[in-house]
């Protein structure tokens, strides 16, 4: 293993009785698990909260004497060893369910690109929906002993801190975090060398330096060009997550792909399967078939060898989310790569070519297609959706016999669970219900759970919420950055006993986050009725360059500055995944509104399903194979009628339909206990018919089964 190296943290002190605790502290294990948790939060309750729950600032910051008194205390004592003991166990990996199910694979190692990882928010190289999951992908890989390694970016700067004016509208700022106080240290090279890389970026040299993160057993390598040799325009090439314009996003996803491939071989890496998650690192493709080229090999025996060993994950049908380069970025930075791959300049551009380019553009996304034998979508309807769209990729062929599969994105139990209800599923499902979230039967145990516990759980966990929103609207006057008037609507009048919708995700404009403000008046009476009141959390961020995103963020902030709305209506600002944790958790009904079919799947709402919150969503990615009728309230979208204002409209008279007569009279319905049945029956069933479906556990079995085995045993060994 290689010696964490914090330049803050080391300089601590740490008691000899307590030397691991910087080893736990740089693995993200202890990120989903509660003995390792409990373990740092004990050493300081107050700076644990002040460090925003990172062990590596916590051990940084904690004073010497607190941790001299904590190695002469036996209880905690106890409790390091215990934890240490898990912690040794998890990683021995004796026996995982990839050794019990594909022990006859002989050396295998997966590659998995992505330009983002949602890990922890001491690591801030994610930005939404995309990186989470592929955390959550990591993070389940390591659970189930998947030969995994990942590739991404360390993106000093991370992804932009949002913050509303007074006016209401949306300011990106960025500031860079501090690696010493981060889980990360230099990869090394076999010969103990720290890795670095140098690419040849069409005349750009650009050199780079690899850092490490383990996630549990999984390493994640990430790619830095944040170092003194290379040019001010060379060091931001890994600045920020999204940032820049067409041609930073170009360099980017060069470096990304080709970049990482080279930095794979640098550490003495050889997957066996390549995994592009999402088209930002197609150009991985290119490089591994010129490397073949250049040993001998033709380019269509290259080709082949290359599509048999790749696997590519599309996570969008909105044409904005497919990467194209026009034409003459892709001649400035490829002229004299395309001989490399036995390639002519038409015959290279003709692999990112689609009928709405016309031969104008390049397409990631039809780039990785043409080079991955195993695709899949994230849902089963956007199965089908991409299949559809891509038909012309397959000439000939019937779009339903199109090869692309389906995978649906599933989420990291352990990781989104709240404490409260972790305990009460361990009570009642068993203490490894986690490790067997997938098992159907497990699940049926949940009926069984008294509707008194699991309601008074789930009033804490909403009451956590209200306590989190109430403090951030205090520390944010506290530091000047509120107003008076923005406090309020930030959360500071809502009710803890009212019913709770939430609606946190990206702020983009076909998740139609204003849907619900279509019909003010009727909207206002469901608000404030005196009896059954109704109060909405909205939160998320738009791109910083989608105007339209921004121009959604200022209308929902200007409905929650409305004292006609009775402070009924929040927005809390910079979303991130510590927030998140805080609204799938705390809220009563989920709601999501994207315009149907741009709904790639969506995981926000499996998280909330977890925690015992209803979905109320349009029958669009994983809630339209994940809702029952009985288990959360679905949105009809109409079907065939392009007229996007009748869309709309169609959609909002339901979603009013829904809370009018059904949604609020089911919450507020209560037996003399002060009990819902009604609400806490809704509750069971969705959490016995979604929580076996859509975890990571289900996701990653089903990735290894149907396309990872696949692509190793059809990958000779000197591909």
């Amino acid at each position: 293993m290689d010696t964490p190296q914090a330049a803050d943290a080391s300089s601590q002190t740490i008691p000899s009785g307590l030397s691991r605790l910087m080893e736990l502290a740089f693995n993200l294990w202890w990120s989903w698990t509660p003995e390792a948790r409990r373990l740092f939060e004990h050493i300081d309750p107050p700076l644990w909260v002040l460090t925003h729950h990172n062990p590596v600032e916590l051990l940084a910051k904690v004073r010497p004497d607190r941790l001299m008194h904590l190695a002469e205390d036996p209880s905690y004592m106890r409790q390091y060893s215990a934890a240490l003991k898990i912690f040794d166990e998890y990683r021995q990996n004796k026996h995982s369910w990839f050794k019990t199910q594909h022990g006859d694979l002989k050396a295998p190692t997966i590659a998995y690109f992505s330009a983002e990882f949602g890990l922890h928010r001491s690591i801030p190289i994610y930005s939404g929906g995309l990186g989470i999951l592929a955390g959550d992908h990591c993070k389940e890989a390591s659970d189930l002993g998947v030969p995994l390694v990942g590739i991404g970016f360390m993106y000093p700067q991370g992804y932009f801190r949002q913050r509303i004016t007074p006016e209401g509208w949306q300011e990106a700022a960025y500031a860079p975090f501090k690696q010493a106080e981060s889980p990360i240290h230099p990869a090394l090279t076999p010969s103990g060398d720290v890795c670095r890389i140098t690419v040849e970026i069409g005349s750009r040299v650009v050199a780079a330096v690899v850092w490490k993160v383990l996630v549990g057993r999984v390493p994640l390598y990430l790619i830095d060009t944040d170092v003194p040799e290379n040019s001010p325009e060379n060091r931001a090439l890994s600045a920020r997550l999204y940032g820049g314009d067409q041609e930073m996003r170009l360099c980017q996803e060069f470096l990304l792909g080709i970049g990482g491939v080279r930095m794979l071989r640098a550490l003495g890496i050889a997957p066996t399967v390549w995994h592009a998650n999402e088209g930002h690192s197609a150009f991985l493709t290119l490089e591994r078939i010129r490397e073949l080229v250049q040993k001998g090999s033709t380019h269509a025996d290259a080709c082949e060898a290359v599509r048999q060993s790749t696997v590519f994950t599309t996570h969008t049908p909105v044409p904005a989310g497919h990467d194209v380069f026009p034409h003459h970025l892709m001649d400035r930075y490829f002229t004299g790569y395309w001989e490399q791959l036995g390639l002519s300049r038409e015959d290279f551009l003709r692999l990112g070519d689609t009928p709405e380019s016309q031969g104008q553009g390049f397409n990631m996304t039809a780039l990785a297609l043409r080079l991955a034998a195993h695709v899949n979508g994230v849902s089963r309807e956007h199965g089908q959706v991409s299949r559809e769209m891509w038909h012309h990729m397959w000439p000939g062929l019937p779009a339903e016999q199109v090869p692309i599969r389906s995978v649906t994105n599933g989420i990291h139990a352990p990781t989104w669970i709240a404490p409260e209800l972790n305990l009460l599923y361990g009570k009642h499902l068993g203490p490894e219900w986690a490790e067997k979230c997938d098992n159907t039967a497990m699940w049926q145990r949940v009926l069984d759970i008294p509707d008194q516990e699991l309601w008074a759980v789930r009033q804490t966990m909403k009451r956590k919420l209200m306590s989190f929103i109430r403090e951030r609207a205090r520390s944010g006057w506290m530091q000047g950055h509120l107003q008076a008037s923005q406090v309020i609507s930030r959360g500071t009048l809502l009710d803890p006993e009212a019913l709770t919708i939430g609606f946190a995700r990206r702020f983009a404009t076909y998740k139609r986050a204003t849907l619900l403000f279509r019909d003010l008046e009727r909207l206002k009476q469901l608000l404030h009725n005196q009896w059954r009141p109704v109060q909405l959390i909205f939160a998320g961020k738009a791109h910083p360059a989608d105007e339209p995103g921004r121009y959604f963020i200022h209308e929902v902030v200007s409905f929650c500055d409305d004292h006609k709305l009775g402070g009924h209506v929040a927005f809390i600002e910079n979303y991130d995944m510590h927030m998140a944790k805080f609204l799938v958790q705390g809220v009563d009904i989920w709601l999501n509104t994207p315009r149907f079919p741009l709904e790639a799947s969506g995981t926000s709402g499996q998280k909330a399903a977890l925690n015992g919150v209803i979905n109320l969503s349009v029958l669009d990615g994983w809630w339209k194979e994940g809702h029952n009728g009985a288990n959360g309230w679905g949105i009809e979208p109409l079907v065939g009628n392009q007229d996007i204002q009748a869309q709309d409209e169609h959609d909002a008279q339901q979603l009013y339909r829904i809370l009018e007569q059904e949604a609020v009279s089911l919450y507020y319905q209560r037996d003399l206990d002060g009990v819902p049945r009604g609400w806490l029956q809704l509750m069971k069933e969705s959490l016995r018919t979604n929580a076996p479906r859509f975890c990571t556990k289900r996701m990653v079995k089903e990735y290894v089964d149907n396309l990872y085995a696949p692509a190793m045993v059809r990958t000779p060994s000197t591909w």
